[in-house]
């Protein structure tokens, strides 16, 4: 037995994150850490990497007693963690990051050479061309993704743990990652992974153990039980329908992209959203859907090109005009541009209109608390009240507050940037039917998402983008996976027919 966990508690104040939870794995291994957001996932590995102390319960590696005063005593005795939140020195270069804390070193003084060896195999085993003197601030997410896991592998841990590693990762990265992570089990190496994609967790591990509510419900052979089970267990109910549809009335055009252009990106978008719809926006990393946004909203410059919404030209407003004016963004990184982690839930969710809490100029309290607590209730917001910091949440309960906040200010023109990143199940089928109800109001929402089967499940249309511009639109009932895809990379129907017939003859 590589790994085991038994009775495991850890609470903060009057909050019991976990409740006495008990799990096993053995070496070459692979176990799915399910649960939904609050169930306790993310402080179970904080324990087990050494970021907290458990109040209760004992641990064992290899058969001996494993108590690490700290992350870094951790690693060296070989349990690495790959955190969902990006955890690294943008100051410092992809080499510097990937050895920080445990630098070579030779008679006392840094061995360089040494450090670039280990910086280009740990990136070698992930096939990724990221040069190991670039800074990190110059990366794109996804390759700060990935140089996070080159950073996890450098010292061949026994134990890697893995919290929403894919999040930001393209599908060939993806499928490198899945390369690596057999290569590891293939070697001896057990696997924790953390995912609120159940097909991810089928790829990669055999066993699961169920969290909720801060315990174990349940564990098991995840190749035999049903995945209707695994989502029971996690949510303690009959979840009958993942993408629930409200249904909805769509109108004239509201939104106009002509020839939409920013620096680098995007190219030239042109496209028309309706009133009332729901419109999806798929491609693939750097097709230009977060930037269309970005440069929509007034976040970056606008190059050329126009914007209108029902008839007036928006081109180039600053946000605070367009919020005024009924436009809201749901950015895709709620870390740095979603939310004020270190100010209290009531204020993210309200910050934006603040007129219906205050009172010739002046805020009132009671107002404010009583607002974020109806609205915490409605967006199901676990925490310990409205003025606990956003910054203490959960990434999927920050998620919620950060896309609650667009709600409340009652903007008809949603921008939503990947806005179930991070979120289970549970939570996922909520925000699917807070869309709908919007739609059902009237408003218009623009969707940007990875996911294939959201976008499908969710939207009325679907817009794909291929280098920076709308390559193909149709109804969501007219798209498939596979020709999502095969748009995404600019391969057109006639290609696949004509690739079709050559590989005939």
């Amino acid at each position: 037995m590589r790994l085991r966990l038994n009775g495991i508690r850890k609470s903060f104040g009057a909050t019991h994150a976990l409740k006495g939870v008990s799990l096993s794995v053995n070496a070459g291994a692979g176990l799915a850490v399910i649960g939904e957001n609050g169930a306790g996932k993310s402080t179970l590995m904080k324990v087990l990497s050494g970021a907290h102390a458990p109040d209760a319960g004992t641990m064992e590696l290899d058969g001996e007693p494993y108590a690490p005063s700290d992350p870094l005593e951790a690693r060296r005795r070989g349990v690495a963690m790959i955190y969902q939140e990006l955890n690294l020195a943008p100051h410092l270069t992809v080499e510097e990051n990937i050895v920080l804390g445990v630098e070579p070193s030779r008679w006392g003084l840094l061995d360089r050479r040494r450090r670039r060896e280990e910086a280009r195999k740990a990136l070698a085993d992930l096939h990724t061309s990221i040069s190991p003197s670039a800074p990190v601030s110059a990366l794109t997410i996804a390759q700060q993704q990935l140089v996070e896991i080159a950073r996890a592998l450098v010292h061949e841990p026994r134990v890697l743990i893995l919290d929403e590693p894919t999040s930001s990762l393209t599908g060939v990265d993806v499928e490198h990652l899945y390369a690596v992570l057999d290569r590891l089990r293939a070697r001896g190496v057990s696997i924790l992974y953390i995912s609120h994609f159940l097909e991810e967790c089928q790829r990669v591990c055999s066993d699961y153990v169920v969290l909720r509510d801060g315990e174990s419900v349940g564990a098991g052979d995840l190749t035999s039980v049903p995945m209707r089970e695994i989502i029971r267990m996690m949510v303690g109910r009959e979840v009958n329908e993942l993408y629930p549809r409200t249904p909805h009335t769509i109108q004239g055009p509201l939104l106009e992209l002509r020839g939409l252009a920013g620096r680098p990106k995007p190219r030239s978008m042109s496209c028309v959203v309706r009133e009332g719809e729901i419109f999806g926006l798929f491609g693939l990393v750097g097709a230009g859907r977060t930037e269309t946004l970005r440069v929509l909203f007034g976040l970056d410059a606008v190059e050329s090109g126009t914007a209108h919404i029902g008839g007036m030209d928006v081109t180039g407003w600053s946000p605070r005009k367009q919020l005024r004016g009924g436009m809201a963004l749901l950015s895709e990184d709620r870390k740095r541009e979603g939310l004020l982690l270190n100010r209290s839930i009531a204020e993210n969710l309200l910050i934006t209109r603040p007129e219906p809490i205050s009172r010739g100029g002046f805020l009132r309290l009671r107002a404010e608390q009583h607002m974020a607590l109806d609205w915490m209730e409605r967006l199901d917001v676990r925490a310990q009240g409205a003025q606990q910091p956003v910054g203490e949440l959960s990434g999927g309960n920050q998620q919620k507050v950060a896309f609650g906040r667009l709600l409340y200010h009652q903007a008809r023109l949603l921008l939503l940037d990947e806005p179930t990143r991070g979120i289970d199940v549970g939570s996922k089928a909520s925000i699917y039917r807070r869309i709908g109800r919007a739609a059902e109001q009237g408003k218009t929402v623009v969707l940007v998402s990875s996911y294939i089967p959201e976008l499908l499940g969710v939207c009325d249309t679907i817009a794909v983008c291929c280098r920076g511009e709308v390559v193909a639109v149709k109804p969501a009932a007219e798209w498939n996976e596979h020709d999502l895809i095969a748009a995404a990379i600019g391969q057109s129907a006639e290609d696949e027919a004509a690739g079709a017939d050559e590989r005939e003859l």
